[in-house]
Formats: structure tokens, sequence, C-alpha cells
């Protein structure tokens, strides 16, 4: 279908609110200009995509506090220039002294929601998870990447240092999380001055974390992972009486991982396998709509928005029973990724009316039991998902480190005996999704969004915009989105009331938001070298393009004498 054709058929249209950008000798697309701008320095300096993509993630850490930082977790998708692919995990794990009953769940709440009493697993240092992102962007930077740390870390010192002014995104995301933010010392003097949120135009000085930079840019990951910043934060967490502790610092490991790869319609999916949930329940919904004729039902109908519906419902019941880190639960890949389970799932849908979904398989446990993409002109290609899970995840200010640490430990089922529990070691299952999208071979998209449980659906929503329903890459990441694990059905204001309303009538309990996940990021590869660099209204997302290139060899400057 060609470009724009599809508003033809669909029940749902839109206009974008943002333009691309255009180049041929690189692309960066993070969720903060500055960060797009820290990985363009990296390129223009002679680096590659890996080097773009670990510069922007330190530069992400000081402009997107909110999202992402050095006590959190990454799921990283490196394309080497030669075609091959590799998953970089630094998923936070439950710390080495964490038990399945060291929570206590909310009497009575349901079996999809972990919440505990006293909110211990969502604020606070029992919150934190053994982190990986500091761990993971240097094993990339240093086994992929061609320039120093101190080299890639010097846009985010810089702008620690320096301060950076604050975007009224950040503004409002700080006033979301303002009740919790004010009973911290440390972060209610840096983001709520005379106790309300910095606002938009303000600048944000982060001295003490770019103190904290400066240390890990002359002496390594180690300071964090054994030196004297990990020893402030091991101090921290014990006066908390927190499980998280020097040795959990000291002993985690990033793992490399192969893909999942998965097919639709002609088309190659690659995406991060288990304890990462989206690569394969991404395949597996892939699977379920290709037995249906999406193009034709058009974008954003009703009968489209319905059949997507039950299929998030079936992923996600299949995702409650089946996911988890595959060094403690034997996750039934290839059952789920399968086209006769696939066969089977399709089969029960009713085209007519809404149902509640269970598993179709079952996982046993073992005996053992924000985002960003970069490109470079070599072929290197690089997106990566990393977060502290939470808005501002557990909602404090380490001491000494000027750094926010995640919450999640929220991600983990605080009852004994299931496929989340809490078990010492056990990397969390993520809906992180930097995908790519390949046509013989060759890459053609590459793409994420942060999002919590909502990343992979919406990335999978973005899939099937542009390779069934011929959007734009623009239009794909911008186009509105609906998520639903059941009961409710949320649906994004950019769908019009008619196509609510038909909606329930099928029985949907439709649930209108303002967004569906966070800011979606890609790049499209074109046939003649070309690329296309696109981010979505939903967050502060900006393309830089890098393109012309050095003078023609030979050609020298001569004054006439």
């Amino acid at each position: 279908m060609g470009k724009s054709m599809w508003r033809d058929r669909a029940g749902t249209l839109f206009a974008c609110q943002k333009t691309p950008a255009q180049g041929s000798k690189g692309m960066v697309v993070t969720n903060h200009p500055l960060g797009s701008a820290a990985g363009m320095e990296m390129l223009a300096a002679g680096g590659n995509a890996v080097d773009a993509a670990v510069a922007a993630q330190f530069a992400l850490t000081v402009v997107e506090p909110m999202m992402v930082g050095l006590i959190g977790g990454t799921t990283c998708h490196i394309r080497r220039a030669d075609g091959s692919h590799v998953i970089v995990d630094g998923m936070s794990a439950v710390p080495l002294a964490g038990t399945p009953d060291m929570f206590r769940p909310v009497a009575g709440a349901p079996p999809e929601v972990f919440d505990v009493e006293g909110r211990e697993n969502q604020v606070g240092p029992k919150a934190v998870a053994a982190p990986g992102s500091l761990l993971a962007w240097c094993h990339a930077l240093r086994r992929y990447g061609t320039l120093s740390l101190a080299d890639v870390m010097q846009p985010a010192i810089r702008h620690a240092m320096r301060g950076f002014t604050v975007t009224p995104y950040l503004s409002d995301c700080i006033d979301s999380a303002a009740a919790d933010l004010a009973k911290d010392r440390l972060a209610a003097a840096r983001l709520l001055p005379g106790g309300l949120p910095i606002k938009a135009g303000a600048r944000l000085v982060q001295a003490d974390y770019g103190e904290a930079l400066t240390l890990i840019a002359r002496d390594g990951e180690g300071a964090l992972h054994g030196g004297p910043l990990g020893a402030l934060l091991a101090e921290c967490m014990e006066k908390a009486g927190a499980a998280l502790s020097l040795r959990d610092l000291t002993e985690y490991r990033v793992a490399e991982r192969a893909p999942i790869r998965g097919r639709y319609r002609g088309w190659e999916i690659v995406g991060p396998p288990p304890p990462a949930a989206s690569g394969v329940h991404i395949t597996q919904m892939l699977n379920i709509l290709e037995g249906y004729d999406i193009a034709g039902m058009g974008f954003g109908t009703v009968e489209t928005l319905h059949l997507m519906a039950e299929v998030l419902k079936i992923a996600f019941a299949d995702r409650a029973q089946a996911s988890g880190d595959p060094d403690f639960v034997d996750v039934p890949v290839e059952r789920i990724v399968s086209r006769q389970y696939a066969d089977e799932r399709r089969a029960a849908i009713d085209p007519g009316r809404a149902q509640a979904w269970t598993p179709g398989l079952l996982a046993k446990e073992g005996a053992d039991t924000t985002h960003l993409t970069a490109a470079d002109d070599a072929g290197n290609v690089v997106t990566t998902t990393q977060t502290i899970n939470s808005l501002f995840g557990a909602r404090f200010v380490v001491p000494g480190l000027g750094m926010v640490p995640n919450d999640y430990m929220s991600n983990f089922d605080p009852r004994p005996g299931r496929a989340l529990s809490i078990a010492p070691g056990k990397r969390v299952t993520t809906s992180m999704s930097p995908v790519m999208a390949l046509r013989e071979g060759r890459v053609a998209y590459a793409l994420g969004l942060p999002g919590g449980r909502k990343i992979f659906p919406s990335a999978w929503q973005a899939l099937v915009n542009l390779i069934d329903h011929g959007m734009s890459l623009q239009e794909a990441v911008e186009a509105p989105r609906i998520w639903t694990e059941g009961p409710m059905l949320e649906v994004e204001h950019g769908f019009p009331e008619d196509v609510r309303e038909g909606l329930r009538r099928l029985g949907h309990k439709v649930q209108v938001m303002p967004t569906v996940a966070g800011g979606m990021n890609g790049i499209q590869f074109h046939d003649d070298g070309g690329m296309t660099g696109a981010a979505c209204w939903r967050a502060d997302g900006s393309p830089v393009a890098l393109a012309g290139g050095l003078a023609r060899a030979g050609v020298r400057f001569v004054l006439p004498g």
C-alpha cells in the first residue's frame, strides 16, 4: 500500500505533530534534543553508532532524570556492520539477599497487581533492585564501540555541571511525582525549589551528579560497582534496611543473548529474548494477525481495534503465566512463537464479542531457580531502551551520588511460587522492545519506546502501521495507540467517539487516555543509503541527522598569488 493510501480505508485519521530528519552519514534519535546532540557529537568526531548510543544514554541520565539512570536497567539491541545481531542484557535483578516473602502483599489484590503494604516495592530504598545499566553501557562501548569512556561521557558531565534548560515535559513529570519527591530532602531541594516543581525554562544544575560522572569517566564502571560510589550506595541501602548490598554491585554480570526472530508477511522481525517479554510476544501477536487482512480492515476501525485488543489480551494472559528470567523459569519460547499455537489462539477469537482470556500454556520453575536509536553509515545500528522503571524510579536521591535509583522490585510478584516471584539474582521481566524489521536481510526500520508494560504492545502497533497500513515512519510513531490486558481497554484520545462507541458495543470497557506508553522514536533505512529519523509527540523526542561529508580527495584550498 502506498504511503498515505492507508487513509482511504481508515476509521481514524490524525495529523503528525513533528517532522522527521533526513541524513546519509548518521542518525541519532532520542527523547531529548540534548541526548540526540550528545550522540551526534560522537558521530561527528568519527565514532560509530555504539559510541553515539552510549554518549546519548549518559546524557539522558542528566536531562531525563525521571526516566533513566545509572542505577537502572537496560536492554540494548545492536546490529553490527557484518549483519549480526546481539542483545546486551543489563536488566536489574533481585538483590542476593532478597527472599520470596520480603514484602507483604496488599490483601485481596488481583493476581496481576503487585502492590505491597507501605508501597515498599515502589518508593524508597527497599524498592531498589541490583542495577545493570552502567555495566551494560560500558560493556557495549568496550566491545563494539571505538571511543573511550571519558570521551563519550563528556556531554553528560557538561550538562550536569553547567545545567540545562528544563522543558515543560520534565516540569510536568516532576509535578506528577511531587508528593513522593517532597518526602526526600535531596530530591525536594533539586526538583521542588520552594516546594513547587522547577519551572519550564529554569536551569537545572546537578553538580553532585556531575562529580560522580567525572569519577566514573576517570575510573570506569568500577567506581559504582565496587568503588567509592558503590560504597555510598550500599551505605544508603543498609541504613534503610534494604536488601541491596555492595556484593550485588560487584557480582552483577552483563549477559549477551541471541535475539528472537519472527516472520510477518515477508518481513523478519528481530527483538530481545527472555527475560524480555517483548520479542516473544510481538512475534506471537504478529503470528495471530497474519491470518487477517489488516490492511483491508483499515487503521483505527472498530473491526481492527477489536481484533488487536483481543490479541493483546491473549499475549498478556500468556505473559503472566510463562514469562521470566530463563535462568529461573523454563519459558516455552518455541511453543509461544509457533504458527500452530497462533492458529489455536486465533480460532478462539470472536469477531463480534470481547472476551476474557486465560493462559494457553504453562511455565515451569527452574531447578536452580526512556529509548534511543542510532545508526552510522558503516551499517552499525543500535536501538536500546533503558530505565529506572517508574517515573523517578524509587523517588529519592542517593546521598553523595546525586542519582535517582530504580524501583524494579515492584515488577516482581510479592507472592511466592509464581513465575514472576522474587528469587535472589533473578532478573526482572521487561516489556522493553528495541526491535528491528528486516527486508531481504537488510534492516529497514529500528525503533522502540519507554512505557512499562505498554511498551511491546505499542512497538507491535507501530510495526503493523508500517507493514500493513503502509504508513510513513513519522506517521507510525505518532499514530494513536490502544492497550489492554483486560478488563479495561485504554484508547488514546486520537480515536474518535464513534469508534470508541463501536468498541463498547462489542463489550469492551473503554477508558480514554491522554497517552498510551511513552515517546517512540526510530530510524528508517532507505535503499539508496539514506536514513529518516522520527520521534513522536509523547516526549521531547528529537532526531538529529548527519549528511554531507569530508572534502573530495585531492582538493586543496589555494589563494591566488
